[in-house]
């Protein structure tokens, strides 16, 4: 019962100076994995259980002690049936989200997380690396790791101001060229409209702030679309337009998708380097009644822009 008593007074002391120990010793260890020192990575495993033992032994069985206390900090997450690193996850994705941190923002190091959160540097390291993986955050070597400017992903047919709005983006378009054009029989074809046909032809930049995003030219039918020339489109959906002014709602894609390198044009325009990849978007769009309504042309700068496949068997 003494012994009990003595170990209430001094637990908090113990359980920080546990956590402190086995900090350091953990760090100790996972460096001397790294740099594949062995016989040095078993004496830190060895000194971790020795630690561990030494401070539980000095307390009478099924009593708190630091490691049940540190451990408990740990998978305190694992009990409501989320994981300790979905849960630093979700923590940074708020500060994100509430604007506490701002795209380019350097994020808490793995030691810091593992501080912080009270798990181990492995769990830090998994959360940052998934973060990495969702481009939520980039990690730069020997720097840090940071907020990534959001990427926009291609899963589903949506205009581009719909896909940056769902990715919380502010959308702007800047119309470079809007026209009327004739005798391009390729792009004829696409629309399974005879060569000789009218077509409206819509340069637009694409832009979040006043960064630019991708580089687009859609072609529709004369006969039908021909306001589309004088249509504002800098500030409006073409998606919307049509289903809106034309009464056309737009049902699927098929689409070519592969890269290519930034002429000197559209490098220029995407303010990227000459040479710099791109993914190439090429798109005819059909209505709900089945007739080819769109076909179009991006260009999308390649560390902003994800393509997402989902493929069954």
């Amino acid at each position: 019962m003494r012994m009990r008593r003595n170990w209430v007074r001094i637990r908090p002391i113990a359980v920080a100076c546990y956590i402190a120990i086995i900090g350091k010793i953990d760090a100790g260890r996972w460096l001397a994995h790294k740099l594949r020192f062995t016989s040095l990575a078993n004496v830190c495993y060895i000194a971790r259980n020795a630690v561990t033992d030494c401070l539980n032994d000095s307390v009478e069985p099924g009593a708190d002690t630091p490691r049940t206390r540190y451990l408990g900090m740990r998978m305190r997450a694992s009990r409501n049936g989320t994981p300790a690193y979905k849960k630093i996850q979700n923590v940074i994705r708020k500060r994100i989200e509430g604007g506490q941190l701002k795209i380019g923002d350097s994020v808490d190091s793995e030691r810091e997380l593992a501080r912080i959160h009270g798990v181990s540097l492995m769990t830090a390291r998994h959360a940052l690396a998934g973060l990495e993986r969702e481009g939520v955050v980039e990690r730069r070597r020997g720097s840090g790791t940071f907020v990534a400017p959001p990427k926009i992903h291609f899963n589903r047919l949506m205009s581009y101001t719909e896909h940056m709005s769902s990715r919380g983006l502010s959308p702007r378009s800047r119309v470079l060229s809007a026209k009327i054009i004739e005798h391009q029989a390729e792009i004829a074809a696409r629309l399974a409209l005879p060569s000789t046909s009218d077509l409206v032809k819509i340069d637009r930049l694409r832009l979040t702030g006043e960064e630019p995003f991708a580089l687009e030219t859609v072609y529709l039918p004369g006969p039908e679309f021909g306001g589309l020339a004088a249509a504002p489109l800098g500030k409006s959906s073409l998606f919307a337009t049509l289903q809106h002014d034309y009464g056309v709602e737009l049902a699927y894609a098929d689409e070519e998708v592969d890269a290519t390198a930034a002429d000197a044009h559209t490098a220029e325009l995407l303010s990227v380097p000459r040479g710099a990849p791109l993914l190439r978007i090429r798109q005819v769009i059909y209505s709900t009644s089945g007739k080819a309504v769109i076909y179009g042309v991006g260009f999308y700068r390649s560390e902003r822009h994800t393509l997402f496949i989902r493929r069954f068997r």
